[in-house]
């Protein structure tokens, strides 16, 4: 495994962990200031739009796993397939569950992090 798929993956991990725990501001200092969602049934939409949505969702409890099915790193560029499987419940509720696959371009950024810059999310 090279560094940067290393960082990748440590990435990953941050953004699960981080939403685990509501942190919101961490989980947007993750992706790119340009960066694109693209889920089913929505218009893309950017980071206010993702941050709108977050604090919208603060009584919602998310946990989830990522498995990384393919990593391709060239140069600040990288994409990576991902199944992911989340848990998300409103308080005094059963957690729905929810999986499915990702496609998630990531760009390294001059301070060396790699960040989220666009991600097509089949979770819904």
């Amino acid at each position: 495994m090279t560094d940067d798929e290393r960082a990748i993956r440590e990435m990953v991990a941050t953004w699960l962990e981080a939403s685990k725990h509501g942190d919101t501001a961490t989980v947007l200092s993750l992706m790119t200031d340009d960066v694109v969602f693209l889920v089913p049934g929505q218009k893309p939409f950017g980071k206010e739009a993702f941050a709108a949505a977050s604090k919208s969702m603060a009584d919602m409890k998310i946990d989830g796993t990522s498995n990384i099915e393919e990593i391709q790193v060239m140069g600040d560029w990288a994409y990576l397939r991902t199944h992911l499987a989340m848990a998300i419940a409103l308080q005094g509720r059963a957690p729905m569950q929810r999986s499915g696959y990702t496609l998630t371009i990531m760009r390294k950024e001059p301070d060396g992090r790699w960040r989220l810059a666009r991600d097509a999310n089949l979770v819904i």
